[in-house]
């Protein structure tokens, strides 16, 4: 038995040897065929190579800028934060022997922060500004520079009885002073010594609705500003003795001070929100460079189905040599990979430089921005999603070319053949788009938000292919229609090989991206300068001390004989655990984890607020004495999965204070009005200091509003110089300005794709230049003349740019609806001029480019292309 088996073993062997043999030699003669091919030059790749340079283009550069500033973030994580740990507490500072613990540490830098109000001397202006009391050891890590070059605590110093500060720039251009001017900072007047060119700590400050103004500690105390209730927040930064130490001190802190309502950050957490949010927006534009990508997809299929197209006779050459169909496939394959890899290769280049460049022009804002560095993984992943994009889109066309015989190929230049692709090329096909799906979902950290994406643009492509479908079957229905024209325009939209489908894929999602971000971004501007503004006071007062409430109040109804006042009680307090479960190890849901991390607004009152709606559960009695009690709002508490008997602990003023949920109401946010996510029964806070919030909306026109606001301005800072005053539309114009950044990229990103679109749609033009010109000078030797055939092409592109555009204004505005009205959960309104400014770029991007390739069309000769027939 083994004897009879050897032989034949050897024979397998040897046929698998031959078979490799033959695989190995055909390969190596389709790779030498396609490269004597490409020899000829990249005529009809251009359009392929764009789609796929830009679409890898964007995903490597925004992949990339985004590993820079993470990454920078976490190298000058000790620098951003001023210490290897920082421990922050509001109203009040640390008491000695938690300041003794923290001492023994390392060396310590207390920093005081809060807004107030810098008034004028002469009284004629004030504004609001984030303020910043500092020690001597201030920073720890790092180093101010002031723009004269001198040192903070000269600039800070007390000289001549008088405190020095240092400001941003802007704040000298907001009250029109200089260098050497003075300020009056609530009791306290103040010199203005130079400005800050660089603050090495700034990001772990937040956004700031103010500019910067950097006094000494001691000056602060003298201000009057530090008061029982105040809104001041103390940080304590440590630069250890032992680096190493970070989360050895963490844990022994907590252990010895369990109530002290400390938040504490290390440097590898200096600014957290900032990493996350940087990392939310770089997926979300990797998203958009991905549907640029894949609206590239389209240009690759309509360049390698035009590339087949013009190779018909040497392929047909080759066919009747003997070449089978695998050797066709492998030749015009390894041709199309060969082209992807060099279009992969320029948007890498384009890529890689992005952090270099960005890194230049975001100095400023972002002063710890590497000078940029070459990140192979980010790359690696552009290089995967352009191969993934250009192989899923060429297997088609190339498909359907390894089973179309000799015969067929030299007759179907005229009429499109019928022939199609085997099913494992279309299942390789499928196969190869899923991968990519996959990859996107797997590299987002929000893969919901992926998800969503994805098959949002998915069924975009399908109804696209339906609604060019339908295009084409009204043409088809349309019947005899008055004048040759567009009688030519409508046959030409559903004749064999008509450019209806290439042209409503092409534009279509690039438009439908564009008109959802500018829809999303239009409601969000008028919610913030409409809806909020014309709903929101006109200001808020904070820090109102309890001996002070009644005479504000009186000085207000002076000031303002129609204004409204609400005035509630504040204080500030962190969520130290819920249901007993400390709230750092609390799995809530992440729409509403934002209630757990930082210092909250908190008030008491006996009766709900005016537009309170109890939910669950009810209010409790006027005159309640039992154990604390809490109202929650509704959807933080469904959020945190929290019902009527649980409970809350929060820490105040380094007291913890355990509340029962008694109720839950719902919240009008977009008010902007006195909000607070828990309120509670009015004994929980009895004999603790604290101050009050109180809100003012004004009466009149505009005109006497503005008049009014700067009476109150002037009187409140002059008579209350510890009160600040905040101006909601600063405010809000503030949030604009950010808005306004955030949707400039964002546009830029939409715009890509829409780039990608019209390079595809110029593909898809270029790609049936010839049937028109062939179309062109039969109809130029019957007797039709240059304008009327100008015409006739001018009114199919238009009709297919108008629909196209319709297309884009309705898909656009349904996926803008559904984030502005169900995930924003705001009113959403269609803006007429932002749907008609979609349907005018359609008609003049595909009228353009039709006319720009028709025109050489109509310039050619019938003679010649006559004697050739």
């Amino acid at each position: 038995m083994t004897l009879s088996s050897a032989p034949a073993n050897t024979e397998n062997q040897r046929r698998r040897g031959q078979r490799a043999t033959v695989q190995r030699a055909s390969l190596a003669l389709a790779f030498r065929i396609a490269q004597r091919e490409l020899r000829s030059g990249l005529n009809g790749f251009y359009v392929f190579l764009a789609c796929i340079a830009l679409g890898v283009a964007a995903i490597a550069g925004v992949n990339s800028l985004a590993r820079s500033l993470t990454d920078s973030i976490a190298a000058e994580g000790r620098t951003i934060l001023g210490g290897d740990i920082a421990f922050s507490i509001i109203h009040r500072e640390t008491g000695a022997d938690e300041f003794a613990f923290l001492s023994n540490a390392g060396s310590v830098s207390t920093i005081a922060t809060m807004r107030s109000m810098a008034r004028r001397l002469d009284g004629d202006d004030q504004v609001l500004v984030e303020l910043k009391a500092v020690d001597t050891a201030y920073p720890l890590s790092g180093a101010i520079e002031l723009s004269a070059g001198g040192d903070l605590a000269s600039a800070t110093a007390r000289v001549q009885n008088t405190y020095g500060a240092v400001v941003a720039p802007e704040l000298l251009d907001r009250l029109g002073i200089a260098i050497g001017d003075r300020l009056q900072l609530a009791g306290l007047t103040i010199q203005i010594r130079d400005t800050v060119k660089l603050e090495p700590d700034r990001l772990s400050s937040g956004i700031g609705f103010g500019p910067r103004l950097l006094v000494s500690l001691d000056a602060l105390r003298e201000t009057e500003l530090v008061r029982p209730g105040s809104l001041i927040t103390w940080h304590y930064r440590i630069a250890l003795t032992d680096p190493a130490a970070v989360s050895a001190l963490t844990k022994q802190a907590q252990l010895a001070f369990p109530k002290a309502g400390w938040r504490i950050r290390t440097r590898d957490q200096a600014s957290p929100q900032l990493a996350a949010n940087i990392r939310r927006f770089a997926q979300f534009l990797t998203l958009v460079g991905l549907t640029a990508l894949t609206v590239g997809g389209v240009g690759v299929a309509n360049a390698v189905a035009s590339f087949v197209d013009l190779k018909r006779p040497a392929i047909a050459t080759l066919k009747c040599l003997g070449a089978n169909g695998s050797l066709i496939f492998r030749i015009y394959f390894l041709q199309i990979l060969i082209l992807t890899v060099l279009g992969i290769a320029i948007g890498l280049m384009i890529g890689a430089v992005i952090p270099f460049i960005a890194g230049f022009f975001l100095a400023d804002l972002l002063p710890i921005v590497s000078a940029g560095a070459i990140y192979p993984a980010e790359l690696a992943v552009a290089i995967l999603y352009g191969l993934l994009v250009a192989i899923g889109f060429a297997l088609g066309p190339l498909g359907r070319v390894r089973e179309i015989p000799a015969t067929a190929l030299f007759a179907d230049r005229a009429t499109p053949s019928s022939v199609k692709a085997r099913r494992i090329f279309r299942l390789l096909q499928a196969a190869v788009l899923f991968a990519l799906c996959a990859l996107a979902i797997t590299m987002a950290d929000d893969r919901p938000l992926a998800i969503g994406f994805l098959v949002a643009v998915g069924g975009v492509f399908i109804i696209l292919r339906i609604v060019s479908e339908l295009i084409v079957g009204l043409a088809r229905r349309t019947g005899t229609v008055r004048g040759i024209s567009l009688r030519m325009a409508i046959r030409n939209i559903h004749r064999p090989g008509a450019l209806t489908q290439s042209v409503v894929l092409s534009l279509g999602l690039g438009l439908t991206l564009l008109v959802t971000l500018a829809l999303i971004d239009t409601n969000l501007r008028r919610q913030l300068t409409g809806t909020i503004a014309g709903q929101a006071p006109d200001f808020f007062f904070v820090d109102i001390q309890n001996f002070e409430a009644a005479a504000f109040d009186a000085l207000l109804a002076e000031v303002t004989t129609d204004g409204t006042v609400e005035r509630v009680p504040m204080l500030r307090g962190r969520i130290a655990a819920v249901n007993g479960v400390s709230a750092a190890d609390f799995n809530g849901s992440d729409g509403s984890r934002w209630a757990l991390r930082g210092d909250r607004g908190i008030t008491y009152a006996d009766v709900p607020p005016d537009k309170a709606e109890i939910k669950t559960g009810k209010w409790w009695p006027a005159d309640y004495a039992g154990e604390p009690l809490v109202s929650m709002e509704s959807e933080v508490a469904a959020d945190l999965g929290l019902i009527i008997g649980d409970t809350i602990t929060v820490n105040v003023l380094g007291r913890n204070i355990r509340a029962r949920i008694a109720n839950t109401r719902s919240l009008e946010w977009e008010s902007m009005s006195i909000n607070f996510v828990m309120i509670f029964s009015p004994n929980t806070f009895a004999g603790a200091p604290h101050a009050h919030l109180a809100t003012l909306r004004l009466a009149g026109d505009e005109n006497e509003k503005e008049q009014t606001a700067r009476a109150v301005l002037t009187s409140v800072t002059s008579t209350f110089p510890g009160i600040t005053s905040v101006r909601v539309s600063d405010a809000i114009n503030s949030v604009n300005a950010i808005i306004s950044d955030l949707a400039l990229a964002i546009r830029a990103a939409a715009s890509l794709a829409l780039l990608v679109s019209t390079l595809v749609l110029g593909g898809a033009l270029a790609a049936g230049h010839r049937q028109r010109r062939q179309d062109a000078i039969i109809l130029k030797a019957l007797g039709a003349t240059r304008s009327r055939l100008l015409l006739a092409f001018s009114m199919e592109y238009g009709l297919l740019g108008l629909a196209t555009g319709l297309f884009a204004i309705a898909a656009g505005s349904v996926a803008a609806w559904f984030v502005v009205a169900q995930v924003m959960e705001m009113d959403f309104t269609l803006f007429p001029a932002v749907a008609l400014s979609a349907a005018a770029i359609a008609l003049i991007v595909t009228v353009g480019l039709g006319l720009a390739g028709t025109w050489r069309i109509l310039s050619t000769k019938a003679a010649p292309y006559l004697r050739n027939l």
